[in-house]
C-alpha cells in the first residue's frame, strides 16, 4: 500500500456580537445579487510574515477565469514563488495595487491564513470568504465575521469523504508537514537514517518514533522508511496498525482502554488517566530512538502533551525531536513556538507552517485544493458560486452566514465556553 492510500487581530469600533442560534434559520442559497453578471474573486497577499505560500498559482487562476469568472489578485502575489504579475495575467488575471479597495468589492475572497480583524470591516455584506480559520480558537474574529455578513468557510472544518478529497487543504498541507519533519530531523542530526556495510565498518539504522499517525504521521513514516531508517509509530487508534504496517514500519500498542476516532478521523481525547498511562508506555521508547516526530492532534482543541520534560532527560545526547503539532499548543514539554532548542544535548525542533518550508508545492497543492472547491459549487448557469447550506459539504465547512454564527458545533463550542466560569476560559 503506498502513502495516496494509506492517508485518507488596528482596533475598530466592534459590531454587536451576533446571535448562536439554530443553522435552520439560515438555511438557503448564497449567489450573486441579480445586476452582478459576473462574479469578482479577489485574493490578497498573505500579511502574517510566517507565512511563504501563495494562495492561488496562475494554473488555477486559468481554470477560474474560464469558468466564467473575474479574478483579481494583489500586485505581487507570487513574488516569493517566481511567479511575476505577467504570469497572473496571461492566466487572466487582473493585478490589483488597491487591497482594500479590491477586499470591498469582492464577492469570493480566496486566501491562505485567516483574514486580519482590521479588513473584516472591508468585506461587503454577502461576500465569500475561504481560507484556513481556526474557529474553535478564533471566536472573537467569527463573531466579527457573522456581524459583518460575511459568509465565512473554514478549510480545516471540510468533511473527510471521498468526493472532498480534492478540495481538503488540511490533509493536504499536513501530508507535507510529514515529509518536512523528517527532512528537519534528518538535518539536524550528526548521523544518517539508513544503515550502511561498509569495509570501514557497519551503521545501524537510526531509530525513528512517530507519535501520531494521521496524514503527517503516515508520511512521516514513508519519507523516514524511504531514507533507510527503522521506524516505530504509535496513535490511540488501533486502526491505524494496518496503515503503519503497510508503510514498512511497527505499530507500538499500549492497552489505554477504550480511545477509538472523532469526526473526521481524529483521535478522541484522552483521559487523563489515560494520558498518564500512554505516557508511561512511550517512555521506553522515546529513550531508545535517535528521533522523535510528534504530530497527535485532538479536533478542535489543544494538542495533548505527550513527550515531559522527564522522557526528553532519559533521551542520548544527540537525539532529535521534532513537534509538528506546535502550532495548536505542541506535543512537546520543552519546545518553543518556532524555535529550535537544546536540552540536555537533545534537539527539539519546534517549527511553524512547516508546509511553508517547501512552498511552491504546498501552494501547488493548496491552489488545486481551493480550485475544486471553487468548481465543485460553481453554478454555470449564473456564473457563481451557489452555496446551498443544505449540502452535507457545505453544513460542515460554512461557520458564519447571513450575520448569523451558524455551524452546529462551532455554536455548540461556543455555548458552552460561554457557560464555563470565567476562571476557566483562559
Amino acid at each position: 500500500m503506498n502513502v495516496a492510500s494509506a492517508q485518507r487581530k488596528n482596533f475598530l469600533p466592534r459590531r454587536p456580537r451576533p446571535t448562536i442560534r439554530s443553522c435552520s434559520v439560515a438555511l438557503g442559497l448564497v449567489k450573486l445579487r441579480a445586476d452582478r453578471k459576473i462574479m469578482r474573486i479577489f485574493v490578497p497577499k498573505e500579511v502574517d510574515p510566517i507565512e511563504t505560500r501563495v494562495p492561488l498559482l496562475p494554473d488555477v487562476v486559468s481554470k477560474l477565469a474560464g469558468l466564467g469568472a473575474k479574478v483579481e489578485v494583489e500586485l505581487g502575489l507570487g513574488s516569493g514563488l517566481n511567479y511575476s504579475d505577467a504570469d497572473y495575467e496571461r492566466a487572466g488575471a487582473t493585478i490589483s495595487c488597491d487591497r482594500i479597495g479590491s477586499l470591498k468589492e469582492a464577492d469570493l475572497v480566496l486566501r491562505v491564513r485567516k483574514p486580519p480583524s482590521d479588513e473584516i470591516n472591508s468585506l461587503k455584506e454577502g461576500c465569500i470568504h475561504v481560507s484556513f480559520l481556526d474557529p474553535f480558537n478564533e471566536r472573537e474574529l467569527v463573531e466579527r465575521l457573522a456581524s459583518a455578513h460575511v459568509t465565512a468557510v473554514s478549510l480545516e472544518m471540510i468533511p473527510r469523504i471521498t468526493v472532498t478529497q480534492k478540495m481538503d487543504a488540511l490533509s493536504s498541507q499536513r501530508n507535507l508537514s510529514g515529509y518536512v519533519a523528517v527532512v528537519l530531523a534528518a538535518a539536524g542530526s550528526d548521523r544518517i537514517f539508513p544503515m550502511l556495510i561498509t569495509p570501514s565498518g557497519t551503521i545501524k539504522p537510526l531509530k525513528v518514533f512517530i507519535i501520531g499517525v494521521g496524514v503527517a504521521g503516515l508520511q512521516a513514516i514513508a519519507t523516514a522508511r524511504r531514507l533507510g531508517a527503522s521506524v516505530e509509530a504509535f496513535d490511540t487508534r488501533p486502526v491505524v496498525e494496518e496503515q503503519v504496517k503497510s508503510l514498512g514500519a511497527r505499530f507500538i500498542k499500549v492497552e489505554l482502554g477504550e480511545t477509538g476516532e472523532a469526526a473526521g478521523g481524529y483521535a478522541k481525547e484522552l483521559s487523563p488517566e489515560q494520558l498518564q498511562k500512554q505516557r508511561e508506555e512511550m517512555a521506553r521508547h522515546v529513550a531508545q530512538a535517535d528521533v522523535v516526530i510528534t504530530a497527535a492532534q485532538v479536533f478542535g482543541g489543544r494538542a495533548p502533551v505527550i513527550v515531559t520534560a522527564e522522557m526528553i532527560g532519559q533521551m542520548k545526547p544527540g537525539s532529535v525531536i521534532v513537534d509538528t503539532a506546535i502550532e495548536s499548543g505542541g506535543n512537546v514539554e520543552c519546545s518553543k513556538y518556532n524555535e529550535e532548542t537544546d536540552v540536555n544535548g537533545v534537539k527539539i525542533i519546534a517549527f511553524a507552517n512547516l508546509p511553508g518550508r517547501v512552498a511552491t508545492h504546498a501552494s501547488e497543492m493548496f491552489s488545486n485544493n481551493l480550485g475544486a472547491f471553487v468548481d465543485h459549487f460553481w453554478d454555470k448557469n449564473t456564473k457563481g458560486l451557489r452555496l446551498d447550506l443544505a449540502n452535507p459539504i457545505l453544513r460542515g465547512c460554512v461557520i458564519t452566514h447571513a450575520g448569523q454564527v451558524c455551524h452546529e458545533v462551532i455554536q455548540k463550542a461556543y455555548v458552552a465556553e460561554t457557560a464555563q466560569p470565567e476562571s476557566l476560559q483562559n
